[in-house]
């Protein structure tokens, strides 16, 4: 019981404005006392106004207080101080530059701890008793303490907006509801609060639907994702087995011919080496009858000659050997040339199926392909940049602004023969082959054709079966400033396309899904015409100038 007065005075004689023990106690004209430096801080802080008042009850005085110590708090103060040294309550948190400063205390702001929407005021611990003991108080609505409060404060009127105008959308004072808001529709903020709270319990619904939807989309993906490695793995593994059998198989047959080869050079030259020891033993012992019928000829004596004679000339019959002399030399360059025919025929092949392989796999995809885009800035993101192959060009063809731009002219251009250069028709390739999706543009003039071939397409035919459009190796769309509408061609099957003409040309390819797609570029992008069909090579953008000086481009994309 002892202790609990000894805190209960303690409380008495504390300074509602630091929260200590007084110091330097003094008593103002409404009997609240505080310590002299705060309540004088606090008053020095009012001194713009005309009067100053008591910081708990609020009670005003036209002229400032004069202050005298109190003799008697400062005894019981001392006395306190001695008694329970340790029951000094720790100093309240400052205010920091990122907290809420209590609205009420003079001089030293503490932290604000609570925000009443009724008072429009933040409070410390200390202030905030009163909203838990006055009964007025208690009704207030209080919360975390926060630097918006200004934000319910009508600018205008300087009044707390409590109603909220459905027709204008915003929350307004009392006053502007009998003022600028006359005759809308409004209602309490509570009322509104309370609807929307329910729209907002509807809203959180949708995205934690969607959040769960998401959530599946992300499982099912990684699990596409988890097969889509697993088949990736065990195509690889499956190619290089087959590669691998392949390759084994061209390593036995590239050693069965070298074994054969081998065989037979060895068979052929043991059998020449042993036609030349025969024949070298044949010379030998000509030589040696040579030599003896010599010396025969000088013997003198006349029946030695003739017993002789007969043996030495006596020549025994010679083993029939080819006529080396006239015997044409055989070699292997007819196993060569097989050897080259085979390979030849093995690269056509690989070339031929390296293409189904390769549209194989990128008909592979985790998610299906979008589609197809419908504005100029959707387009853009796939926008390549084109240059035309000097090589190609057809000597009338002069090529400029980096070889992007090119004309038809009278007198034939100074280039070095090329085997990919267009011989009969005035026609030039760019350098890039494309595949994927890629977007591109051509701005032309005077009567052009636009098109994509084949790196494979014909330059010399002077049939006409090298021309953009007039073979199975390339699609043309024809464009005369002249006339209306547009010629689609492929393969020498025409399509008139009517619409009206345009400067530039949009092109959009999608290789794998093969499509090739022609547009009008303006504010809007119109499809001319679109092609649907499957591409076994990649496509070089190309162009037909068919009228003299007048100049077409590939634009520039940004």
């Amino acid at each position: 019981m002892a202790k609990q007065g000894i805190q209960l005075d303690r409380e008495k004689l504390s300074c509602s404005i630091c929260l200590d023990l007084l110091k330097d106690p003094v008593t103002i004209p409404c009997g609240h006392s505080y310590c002299m430096s705060c309540i004088n801080d606090c008053w020095d802080e009012e001194r713009h106004k005309e009067t100053h008042s008591c910081p708990q009850c609020r009670q005003t005085f036209t002229q400032r207080p004069v202050l005298v110590k109190s003799t008697v708090l400062a005894e019981l103060v001392e006395e306190l101080r001695k008694e329970e040294p340790q029951a000094a309550s720790p100093d309240p948190p400052d205010a920091g530059p990122e907290d809420v400063a209590c609205d009420f205390c003079c001089g030293k702001k503490l932290k604000a701890i609570k925000t009443c929407l009724a008072c429009m005021a933040s409070f410390c611990d200390q202030h905030l008793q009163s909203h838990y003991t006055v009964a007025v108080l208690k009704k207030h609505k209080l919360v975390e303490a926060t630097f918006k409060l200004q934000e319910n404060i009508c600018s205008r009127h300087d009044e707390v907006m409590k109603i909220y105008c459905r027709t204008d959308q915003q929350c307004i004072c009392y006053l502007c509801s009998m003022d600028d808001h006359r005759g809308h529709d409004t209602v309490s903020a509570a009322a509104e609060r309370a609807e929307r709270q329910t729209e907002l319990g509807l809203s959180r619904q949708k995205i934690q639907q969607r959040v769960q939807d998401r959530e599946r989309d992300i499982k099912l993906l990684q699990q596409r994702v988890e097969a889509f490695n697993l088949s990736a793995d065990e195509a690889v593994r499956d190619s290089e087995e087959s590669l691998t059998q392949l390759i084994r198989l061209i390593e036995k047959t590239r050693s069965e011919v070298t074994q054969q080869i081998r065989a037979q050079q060895k068979s052929q030259v043991s059998e020449a080496t042993e036609l030349e020891e025969k024949l070298q033993q044949e010379i030998s012992d000509l030589r040696r009858r040579d030599t003896e019928l010599e010396k025969l000829s000088h013997s003198e004596d006349h029946l030695h000659f003739l017993n002789n004679y007969p043996s030495l000339s006596r020549l025994s019959p010679s083993e029939d050997c080819p006529s080396i002399d006239i015997c044409p030399l055989s070699s292997f360059k007819a196993v060569t040339a097989a050897v080259s025919e085979v390979k030849d025929k093995l690269q056509a092949a690989l070339r031929e199926d390296w293409l189904k392989i390769s549209s194989a796999v990128t008909e592979v995809e985790v998610l299906p392909s979008p589609a197809e885009p419908t504005t100029r800035a959707q387009f853009l993101r796939y926008s390549r940049q084109n240059t035309l192959d000097p090589n190609t060009a057809h000597k009338q063809l002069l090529l400029t602004d980096g070889d992007r731009k090119v004309m038809l002219m009278e007198q034939k251009q100074v280039y070095a023969d090329h085997p990919d250069r267009f011989v009969e028709w005035g026609q030039v390739l760019s350098k890039e082959g494309l595949t994927g999706r890629c977007y591109w543009e051509v701005k032309w003039s005077g009567r052009i054709s636009i098109a994509v071939a084949y790196k494979d397409i014909s330059r010399t035919e002077n049939s006409g079966k090298s021309g953009f459009g007039y073979n199975n190796k390339s699609w043309s769309l024809r464009c005369d400033s002249r006339e209306s509408g547009y010629i689609f061609r492929h393969n020498n099957t025409v399509t008139a396309i009517s619409g009206p003409q345009s400067s530039v040309i949009g092109v959009y390819l999608d290789h794998e899904a093969g499509t090739l797609s022609y547009y009008r570029v303006s504010d809007t992008m119109t499809l001319l015409h679109r092609v649907q069909t499957r591409f076994t090579q990649p496509l070089y953008p190309g162009v037909w100038p068919h009228t003299y000086d007048s100049p077409t481009e590939f634009t520039e994309l940004k």
